[in-house]
């Protein structure tokens, strides 16, 4: 579905990301770990036309992005959940919700604009709850499930996350990743970018280990979690298990 070869991408003269080589395939939910500053976001926002100046090749569904504003990238089928979720903090949950949409309205898809917001509110029922409410009043939990609702009323076909985990209370955490799991069996195929290695890792159907602009390791995510390298840089020595009990 997404194939990305040989990227590079600059900051004016500064290379941020040197010569990655990437594949999500159809239904995969791929993990994407690595330290701050490793080049994680800018690889996304290369992928949805953020980022303009870069070289090598970003194809989705076969189709080169290359010269896409995003807008056209959304409509061709990726959504983003951004890091720090960047709401539009004075409007309601329901109208964030419905910016997520804001293609599909050119489109008068007013039907089908519905069905999605229930189908979101049934996701995370608490922004039913609080669809009135304005987003800036949401606790850091509630504001990512928006987040993630929002980037849904698009009807990706492919979905990125920007570290989702960040600043949350661990069962937070595990609500959020149980949801991206849920997603991936309803069909969804996922990018998730997040530091919280392990957490991610579990839930992945394979990895990437991003370093310094590069990719070190890929591979099975139980392979990677295994790994005594990615165990010494990412793991920790006495980590515990993010899902206790979990096979």
């Amino acid at each position: 579905m997404l194939r990305v070869r040989n990227l590079k991408c600059y900051y004016g003269k500064i290379r941020a990301i040197n010569g990655v080589s990437l594949s999500v395939r159809p239904r995969e939910l791929i993990a994407l770990i690595g330290a701050n500053g490793a080049g994680k976001s800018t690889l996304l926002q290369a992928i949805c036309g953020l980022i303009s100046h870069w070289e090598g090749e970003i194809l989705f569904e076969k189709v080169s992005l290359r010269g896409f504003k995003p807008p056209a990238i959304v409509q061709r089928g990726i959504s983003m959940v951004p890091e720090g979720r960047m709401l539009f903090a004075p409007m309601s949950v329901l109208d964030n919700l419905r910016l997520g949409a804001y293609l599909r309205y050119r489109r008068r898809d007013h039907h089908g604009i519905a069905e999605d917001l229930e189908s979101v509110m049934d996701l995370f029922p608490i922004l039913r709850e609080r669809a009135g409410q304005p987003a800036g009043t949401l606790s850091g939990g509630e504001q990512q499930m928006l987040a993630i609702g929002r980037a849904l009323m698009a009807r990706p076909r492919l979905l990125l996350l920007d570290e989702p985990s960040m600043g949350l209370a661990p069962f937070l955490v595990r609500l959020i990743l149980d949801t991206l799991v849920r997603l991936k069996e309803q069909g969804m195929t996922i990018l998730l970018i997040e530091q919280n290695a392990r957490a991610a890792l579990q839930i992945a159907d394979r990895g990437y280990v991003l370093e310094n602009g590069q990719i070190v390791l890929d591979g099975a995510a139980g392979e990677l979690l295994a790994d005594q390298d990615v165990k010494r840089a990412y793991l920790g020595k006495d980590y515990r298990e993010f899902y206790e009990g979990r096979a």
